[in-house]
């Protein structure tokens, strides 16, 4: 294989299922990878350089990050399943269209979240709870955060676009150069500029233009597969309707774990600073564990996506399995590393022993849930590649605001004590493992009734 195929789109409906989704989970699970390291040196950086209570701040505004880029981060799910069913067609013309919509619903969003973050970031973080000693750090690192959007929302929406073309190695590179600028510019703002928790949120800002940049660069020396232009980019009501009624379920559901997230955070900020900066510390592990999980479901959705757009159904029941064999083999071994080294990760983020130990107790409780996050995630994939979107998002309606946030609160109030006034954290991390277990009983019975394939068919008539 040459050096110029490895970076060029990908065709998934040729050749063995497992390989052809292996070869593009491992670049994207990478990236991924590269992704999670921007949040892991702002962490790291801080609570070296600031503190503990530093520390907190950052974590503290990630559940409103969340929320507000939510639908975001939906609409770019959906752009890449369109771009991946329509390259699965072999429709240049449509692909044209779909691409140049992506773009512009990107330059659209961009917009509003500029206009809308930086007004409500605070208020929301005194809806939160947050404490006096970080509310100040949280509020500017999220107004920075927001002025700066435009490389957060272009990085996804065009990488995204890369991979429902198949090309996952180009993201990958894009977001390694981006990764390092971003640990150099925390290093530079925080340990010799004194810039604190803003220094952390301009170094993310600056990195993620960066990618953007490089990613519309690639696509512009794509002619040969698409074409990219004023003509392209404008809005169609029809395909921007397709690509948002696609992607809003997708969003919804983001905005949905979100807002769980932001109730328990409530509860979180209620036990105080220590109890924080514990979930904060689980919280970017959680991140680096999940990564073959979110990975192998993005891996899924657009294998499933280009060989429904090609009509080749029979390759996506054969994918899903060996699918959920390679994505459960590395939740075992992911397991088996937080219970085995989960002391040596944390010591990494804190020299705090007291916040160490409390951090090792609740990883143990969420540990064997990623294998079941595993479950729920490819057979995700596939359903939202397939065009069924819907299904995943009243799965993670009931598995996070039914179970997830109710069991939280129960478990605080039960587990009261003079230590903890207003609960252990145990009900907090108890909580996302019953959520997780749960969800993935429900994802296989819903899976198992075949509904999905409904969509998928209709999916299929529209390219």
């Amino acid at each position: 294989m040459s050096l110029k195929s490895l970076f060029s789109a990908r065709d998934m409906t040729l050749g063995s299922p497992w390989r052809r989704i292996i070869e593009f989970a491992m670049p994207m699970l990478l990236g991924n990878l590269a992704q999670q390291l921007y949040n892991t040196a702002d962490t790291i950086i801080v609570g070296e350089y600031v503190g503990d209570l530093a520390l907190s701040a950052v974590g503290s505004a990630v559940p409103i990050l969340n929320l507000l880029l939510a639908i975001f981060v939906g609409v770019s799910t959906g752009a890449g399943i369109v771009v991946s069913q329509s390259y699965g067609a072999k429709d240049r013309e449509g692909l044209s269209i779909n691409i140049g919509n992506c773009i512009s619903l990107a330059a659209v969003a961009t917009i509003l979240i500029m206009i809308i973050g930086p007004i409500v970031a605070r208020p929301l973080l005194e809806l939160l709870g947050t404490p006096d000693s970080i509310i100040d750090w949280c509020a500017e690192y999220l107004q920075i955060f927001f002025w700066g959007i435009i490389g957060f929302f272009f990085y996804n929406m065009l990488s995204g676009i890369l991979r429902g073309l198949g090309d996952s190695l180009t993201a990958l590179v894009f977001l390694l150069i981006s990764a390092a600028l971003n640990v150099g510019l925390d290093l530079l703002f925080v340990a010799e500029f004194g810039m604190g928790v803003p220094g952390v949120a301009l170094a993310t800002v600056i990195a993620q233009a960066i990618s953007a940049i490089l990613c519309y660069i690639k696509l512009k020396l794509m002619g040969d597969l698409f074409d990219l232009n004023l003509r392209t980019m404008k809005l169609s009501g029809r395909v921007a309707m397709r690509i948002l009624r696609i992607g809003i379920p997708s969003g919804i559901t983001q905005g949905i774990m979100a807002t769980a997230g932001m109730v328990v955070q409530t509860l979180t900020n209620s036990m105080g600073e220590m109890v924080i900066a514990c979930n904060v510390i689980i919280m970017r592990v959680d991140g680096f564990a999940m990564l073959p999980n979110m990975t192998f479901g993005q891996a899924m959705s657009v294998y499933a996506g280009q060989n429904v757009g090609a009509r080749k159904f029979d390759r996506v029941n054969q994918g899903t399995k060996q699918g959920l064999v390679l994505s459960l083999s590395f939740s075992a071994v992911i397991t088996a590393v937080l219970l085995f080294f989960g002391r040596y990760l944390f010591d990494i983020f804190t020299d705090t022993p007291e916040l160490i130990d409390l951090a090792v107790r609740m990883m143990r409780i969420l540990a064997v849930g990623y294998i079941c996050i595993s479950v729920t995630q490819v057979l995700g994939g596939v359903m939202r590649g397939a065009g069924d979107t819907v299904t995943p998002m009243w799965i993670s309606i009931v598995s996070t605001i039914l179970l997830r946030v109710p069991t939280a609160y129960i478990m605080a109030h039960l587990t009261k004590n003079e230590l903890y006034p207003k609960g252990q954290p145990v009900s907090i991390f108890t909580s996302l493992l019953v959520s997780w277990s749960l969800g993935m009983v429900i994802s296989i019975i819903v899976f198992g009734l075949g509904k999905w394939k409904k969509k998928m068919l209709a999916s299929a008539e529209e390219n």
